[in-house]
């Protein structure tokens, strides 16, 4: 029996979707099989037990979970003040913050170096007076929170911006003062924004290179990060740039999940409250 010519139509439809489709979801898959699939177990873990595996994952979780807890502290008062007020000037905040997340990174290196270098605009200063920057762990801290803290600015905004008005003014008819309708109010709703937009602020960080190259430079366990490391593995020794890549992409694997699972169990709440 021959189907209507709409349902045939939808048949092919459907299935034109899902040629167009399959190519690139194997452009995406076949580079992970590949890079997994070119190292064994035990040389995975052999590797892990080297000196210049362990003292980059140690310095990029060190240097990262700074970077998430400084931009905790300094980037939720930001992103406060650019939820409630939108004056000119707020939305100029706003779109310097966004300018880092679109530059590319070895720009961001050079205008660190420019600003903190020793004889830049801030650094001359500071290295007249003993402190220096560049080629330091504190350099890879302030480079992976120049790129990655306008993520947590954005998220952490967006989950403000959500919190209902009407509640802020029930807070403060009941005579609450600002910081505790931040504390009491806004936070524990917008707390899912906040763990998310930190764990993003952390994977960015840790997978940061241009700007870290290029303001701390590439020292062994000094200033050298998985992602350095992996760079000067593909010139020493190709497993461990391999073993370093592997553990990059479950870290980022995980986060995503993370991530997505906040996100989905958010929208989940938010759908079954508009239905109550």
């Amino acid at each position: 029996m021959q189907k209507p010519a709409g349902q045939q139509k939808n048949f092919w439809s459907r299935n034109a979707w899902k040629t167009l489709t399959l190519p690139f979801i194997l452009f995406l898959i076949i580079p992970f099989i590949a890079l997994f699939s070119n190292i064994t177990p035990t040389t995975f873990w052999n590797n892990l037990e080297s000196q210049q595996v362990l003292q980059a994952m140690r310095l990029s979780l060190m240097t990262s979970i700074s970077t998430v807890v400084l931009t905790i502290v300094f980037g939720t008062p930001v992103a406060y003040l650019i939820s409630r007020r939108r004056t000119p000037f707020v939305r100029l905040i706003d779109t310097l913050i966004d300018l880092p997340t679109v530059l590319p990174p070895a720009v961001a290196g050079v205008a660190l170096l420019m600003a903190f270098g020793r004889r830049g605009l801030i650094g001359a200063w500071l290295f007249s007076v003993g402190v220096t920057i560049p080629f330091t762990p504190l350099a890879v801290i302030m480079a992976q929170m120049f790129v990655a803290a306008p993520l947590y600015i954005k998220a952490v905004t967006i989950g403000f911006i959500e919190v209902d008005c009407e509640l802020r003014k029930a807070a403060a008819m009941d005579g609450a003062n600002r910081w505790h309708t931040f504390h009491y109010v806004m936070v524990p709703i917008s707390w899912k924004s906040i763990l998310s937009g930190s764990v993003m602020t952390w994977a960015r960080a840790l997978g940061e290179f241009g700007a870290t190259i290029i303001f701390a430079g590439n020292f062994p366990g000094r200033t050298q990060t998985m992602p350095l490391a992996i760079y000067i593995g593909f010139e020493t020794d190709m497993n461990v740039a391999i073993t370093l890549s592997v553990i990059l992409v479950c870290f980022s694997f995980l986060i995503i999940v993370l991530v997505k699972g906040l996100l989905h169990q958010k929208m989940t709440t938010g759908l079954d409250d508009s239905f109550d």
